[in-house]
């Protein structure tokens, strides 16, 4: 029996790390580590000892004979990323593969003391980053995060019926308490303190503040009503505290989607899912509430470019085809889908597309075909140009096929998923054009002791495990920054931050108050049959801190 990794790998390499025969790739150490939708496990060369499955922070390892039917696939896409391949190394000795050269990224003189450094962010950028300095150094780390609560993008980003995904944020959340570390939740950068006010604090500062706005579209009546972000949506249904909690209209029975990645595919998803299976994730009680009565039956997802060129992983593509009482449609407005599908091999993105029924998108919602209570369709080499509106009915006028003609789609609601974009922070360099803050290796251009990490560092591409080899290049260059002392002394300790934190925002969240918010959204959780219903507003999240913080001290 071998193993093989599934659905919710986040790449993040941990299985890599503790597999004793180096059956898991690509490594880190391999070209295509950064470009990989997933890593693999090569069945030839498994030895079933199941460290992997162990070590996997998100659940996606598992044996291949336990696979789901759902699941079964992803035995036949481990096993077919090797097909052609060299065959594994035979055992020689006591080791069963070669070993190479010992690196010791983290060697610090002995006479090092510790650093103080801020993390600016506690998503998956700044937790990893942090993970870093408190496992590997004496480092003292303070987080901060302009939200009361922590986790970030696993909170705020992940879909709710991914749950084996959110799992990571357990990783996490262990360091939240650790002694070495101070938190400052409900700062803002820019708004509470200044960016040289932090530096002047702490040893080095990284920020890990993401990629928070969207992409436009530029067309005629983006700014209309019924036009919306999915990084709008996805906050909405993850119940992040600065969405409108009743700004959402499903009344229509067509939603389109404007995207071809992994959150045009989660938005899809949750717009079709049954509320029944919804009822048992983390998802916004709005939102579930709103789903419910939810008139939505067909979300249309517009691709620029053809299927073979979709930028959705296979994992995601394969999820819809599994999705009870949903149906999966090719539009086929286009010949060039169907012969990009009818050519693909079966490794191909496209060839996972062979199968699916194939029908042309009416201008109205056409409902449920097939015995399908719902369905997805994916239509490719199209584009919206204009939305038009009409009281309460919106018209999405579509590029049809390849000759310039136009289509029109009744629809009740636009989201638009193509992409995400950082915004600058005040007092730190920005680039416009990217959308990030210039850095060399991490280091932010022009302010020694400044570092990024994350999407505002690389830009809004990789997932949740993607970070962590950011995260290890940023602190390998600040600790070499350290070594080297050329970090700035800093003028004002611990005790002086967390009294100017506090003088600036008397509603600072602190780890006894945001473990006190995670226990109560954990017993409202008990109480539904749910594993948390979170809280959902600024106001309800400082009043839980502090109540719970209070009890504590009465004991």
């Amino acid at each position: 029996m071998t193993y093989a990794i599934t659905q919710t790998c986040c790449n993040d390499a941990t299985c890599v790390a503790v597999c004793p025969v180096n059956c898991i790739h690509p490594t880190p150490e391999e070209r295509a580590f950064g470009s990989t939708e997933m890593l693999h496990i090569d069945p030839r060369a498994c030895i079933d000892c199941g460290a992997c499955a162990d070590a996997c922070p998100v659940d996606a390892i598992f044996p291949v004979d336990s696979l789901s039917a759902g699941q079964r696939e992803y035995a036949d896409i481990n096993a077919a990323y090797y097909e052609g391949g060299e065959p594994a190394p035979e055992a020689v000795g006591p080791n069963f593969h070669v070993w190479g050269e010992p690196v010791f990224g983290r060697s610090l003189p002995s006479d090092f003391g510790p650093l103080r450094v801020a993390v600016v962010g506690t998503g998956p950028a700044g937790m990893y980053a942090a993970q870093d300095l408190l496992l590997h150094t004496a480092a003292e780390v303070t987080l901060i995060d302009r939200l009361p609560v922590a986790g970030g993008l696993v909170r705020y980003g992940v879909a709710p019926d991914h749950p084996a995904t959110k799992k990571v944020g357990d990783t996490f959340s262990r360091f939240h308490s650790h002694p070495r570390v101070r938190m400052h939740l409900g700062i803002e950068v820019g708004r509470d303190v200044t960016a040289e006010e932090l530096a002047a604090h702490h040893d080095a500062v990284i920020y890990a503040v993401g990629a928070s706005t969207d992409r436009r579209l530029g067309i005629p009546g983006e700014e209309g009503p019924g036009c919306l972000s999915a990084t709008s949506f996805v906050a909405w249904y993850n119940a992040h505290p600065e969405a409108v909690a009743q700004g959402v209209d499903l009344s229509a029975e067509r939603v389109v989607v404007v995207g071809n990645g992994n959150v045009a595919l989660d938005v899809a998803r949750i717009l079709v899912a049954d509320p029944a299976a919804l009822a048992g994730t983390d998802i916004a009680a709005h939102a579930l509430e709103a789903l419910r009565a939810s008139r939505v039956r067909e979300v249309v997802v517009l691709g620029r470019r053809g299927p073979e060129d979709a930028a959705y992983t296979r994992s995601e593509l394969l999820a819809l085809k599994h999705l009870p009482g949903v149906e999966l449609v090719v539009d086929d407005h286009d010949p060039r889908t169907g012969a990009a599908i009818d050519a693909a091999g079966a490794g191909d993105r496209a060839g996972l597309l062979r199968g699916l029924a194939r029908a042309r998108t009416a201008a109205a919602s056409p409902g449920p075909g097939r015995g399908a209570d719902r369905r997805i369709v994916l239509r490719f080499h199209s584009e919206p140009v204009e939305i038009l509106a009409d009281g309460d009915v919106r018209t999405v006028r579509v590029t049809d096929g390849g000759g310039g003609g136009a289509a029109d789609l009744t629809a009740g609601m636009l989201l638009r998923a193509i992409g995400y974009r950082g915004l600058p922070v005040p007092g730190l360099p920005f680039d416009e054009s990217s959308g990030t803050v210039p850095h060399e290796g991490g280091r932010i251009a022009g302010l020694p002791g400044g570092y990024v990490v994350g999407w505002i560092k690389r830009g809004p591409s990789g997932g949740i495990g993607a970070n962590r080899t950011c995260a290890a290049e940023t602190v390998g260059t600040l600790l070499a920054d350290a070594v080297a002392g050329t970090l700035p002394a800093p003028t004002g300790d611990a005790k002086a931050f967390r009294r100017l934190a506090r003088r600036r925002n008397r509603r600072v969240v602190d780890a006894r108050g945001l473990a006190a918010i995670d226990r109560a959204e954990r017993d409202r959780g008990r109480r539904d049959g749910r594993p948390r219903v979170k809280l959902a507003t600024v106001e309800e999240l400082v009043a839980t801190a502090r109540a719970g913080r209070l009890l504590r001290l009465t004991r």
